[in-house]
């Protein structure tokens, strides 16, 4: 998830305006909307404490692009899973509600 995302879905999860947020966080509200646009980038440690003024921690997990799973077998998996949906029973329709038509 990009920082810009990050902070505006803190934000608006926690219910705060961007100046209560950067009041909380103790930054500007100029510099909550910088970084909410993806205009500059905030350290790790900045983003870690706007996070943590909304209420949040924030996690970092590395990720080797190198490793990606082949797209053969993630297209087999794919097709076995639509497979599968398409031997599920069908959820009846319900019947539209009909109302008594009242006399005026």
């Amino acid at each position: 998830m990009k920082a810009a995302t990050a902070v505006r879905t803190a934000r608006q999860l926690a219910g705060l305006s961007k100046r209560a947020l950067a009041r909380e966080a103790k930054t500007s509200p100029a510099a909550i909307v910088w970084y909410e646009s993806g205009e500059r980038e905030p350290s790790i440690s900045t983003l870690a404490r706007l996070l943590q003024a909304a209420g949040y921690e924030m996690h970092l997990v590395m990720a080797d692009e190198r490793r990606r799973p082949d797209p053969s077998v993630c297209a087999r998996r794919l097709h076995d899973v639509l497979e599968l949906a398409e031997r599920l029973p069908l959820k009846p329709r319900t019947r539209p509600l009909s109302f008594p038509i009242l006399p005026r």
